[in-house]
């Protein structure tokens, strides 16, 4: 897939607020620091439409971003430590849960993980309450070029350990480092093989 155009549309709390136009939506979602934004800028080849940050907790609001005029990134809120005040993290869960749950055109959601650290809780506990909802998901490890290919391994497959537990199919699983760009076709074929069906 070739990317033409990318736009921020709108950033809002309220999921009843967000575009009424009918495209698909495809989000990325991940606990803070993850990597959520500069992976976003690298998909769509845009250096700051997603706005970055050192400073976990940067995304507080469902952002909209308009790819080829056809589709939408949705850029949602990092959940775990993030430095805002305790109200702003208490509110997340809603606003992610409802927009999640109830968004009609969210084609699939794009979890992502860090390669670096073995299986989280607050991971563990999102991606099992998404896979509960039975709403498309995958995982997506992110800084993959920040380690030695064997331990990217090693936490994959530390996650298909945990997940086998209580899952009789994993997710689709994908390998990303924006910095390298890594992982870029694989995840565009794959949203455009879901935008064809």
């Amino acid at each position: 897939m070739i990317i033409k155009t990318a736009e921020f549309i709108i950033s809002n709390t309220d999921p009843n607020k967000a575009p009424t136009t009918g495209l698909p939506e495809f989000a990325f979602i991940g606990r803070s620091n993850v990597g959520k934004s500069s992976l976003i800028n690298m998909l769509v080849n845009r250096k700051n439409l997603a706005k970055t940050s050192s400073t976990p907790g940067k995304t507080q609001t469902i952002n909209h971003f308009v790819i080829n005029n056809s589709w939408y990134v949705v850029d949602l809120p990092g959940y775990g430590y993030a430095s805002v005040n305790k109200t702003a993290r208490q509110a997340w869960p809603v606003m992610i849960e409802n927009y999640i749950k109830n968004r009609e055109t969210l084609q699939n959601t794009f979890v992502l993980i860090d390669s670096r650290l073995e299986p989280q809780a607050n991971d563990l506990d999102f991606v099992n309450w998404i896979g509960k909802t039975q709403i498309p998901f995958s995982l997506v490890f992110t800084k993959i070029d920040k380690i030695s290919k064997g331990a990217v391994n090693k936490t994959a497959e530390a996650w298909g350990e945990k997940l086998k537990k209580t899952w009789d199919e994993l997710p689709p699983v994908f390998f990303t480092s924006a910095e390298k760009k890594t992982g870029r076709e694989e995840l565009l074929g794959y949203i455009e093989d879901i935008l064809k069906k």
